[in-house]
């Protein structure tokens, strides 16, 4: 499901590592211009210029704090230096939380999570439709939601679940916005999945716990999200676009 990826431009925010490493990776094997963005990590997105590069990519790394609309201008400048245009964009940058029942929840928090997750959808978004609206020939974003943006998420995460619930909304209204440029807008929405955000937070029992929530019975994979983010920037998805897609292995159905 990769039709007409080849040489189009792609960004991918948060490629250090999980849904966004995977992400990138595959849009590079599948012919596309990558840009693959870190806050902080940028030995994990150092591996993915080798990586792509020793396939004949054209792939650079950009580096910047997306929550600043400065910082996210500079980040497209630099992709405009390199590849002239931008066609397709991953939100896929953010962060999680602790739990912290909101009694205890201190403002900082609140504004942490908003700003990691939403605002910087949004400064992106911004960036981007500038551009691909300019080129006068569409392009594709696709943000990433959570099963939480739905259910409120497990308790004591309400800023992160409102956040991603942010991205839901801001997924439809740039639908709407957009689709007379031919600029069509999705989300995904992944539910437990495998990546180093996890680390130190979800503990063996945990997991097993969340497992017997999922009619899989185990959580996703990064390579299994990057596949349906895929889909939806190609053209195989050419008539989808406000869609919020579900990809959490059944766990909305118990």
């Amino acid at each position: 499901m990769t039709n007409g990826l080849k040489d189009r431009v792609a960004l991918v925010t948060g490629s250090g590592s999980g849904i966004g490493r995977a992400t990138a990776l595959a849009l590079g094997r599948s012919g596309a211009h990558v840009a693959a963005h870190c806050r902080s990590n940028r030995k994990g997105v150092d591996e993915i210029v080798v990586e792509l590069a020793g396939r004949g990519a054209r792939v650079i790394a950009v580096q910047a704090d997306l929550s600043a609309a400065e910082e996210v201008e500079r980040v497209f400048g630099e992709i405009d230096d390199a590849f002239g245009r931008i066609d397709l964009l991953v939100n896929n940058a953010g962060d999680w939380m602790d739990k912290c029942p909101i009694v205890d929840c201190p403002d900082a928090q609140w504004e942490h999570m908003f700003a990691a997750n939403a605002r910087s959808v949004f400064l992106c978004c911004r960036q981007a439709a500038r551009r691909m609206i300019a080129q006068g020939d569409g392009g594709a974003i696709v943000n990433l939601g959570s099963v939480a943006g739905h259910t409120g998420g497990g308790g004591g995460t309400v800023p992160y679940a409102a956040a991603k619930a942010a991205v839901h909304t801001m997924t439809r209204g740039l639908a709407r916005e957009l689709a007379p440029h031919a600029i069509r807008v999705n989300a995904v929405a992944p539910g437990m999945t495998d990546t180093p955000m996890l680390d130190g937070r979800v503990d063996a029992a945990a997991v097993e716990q969340l497992n017997k929530a999922i009619l899989l019975g185990r959580m996703g994979r990064p390579e299994e999200i990057a596949g349906v983010i895929l889909m939806l920037l190609s053209d195989d998805a050419s008539y989808m676009t406000g869609e919020i897609v579900e990809v959490n292995g059944g766990l909305l159905t118990r």
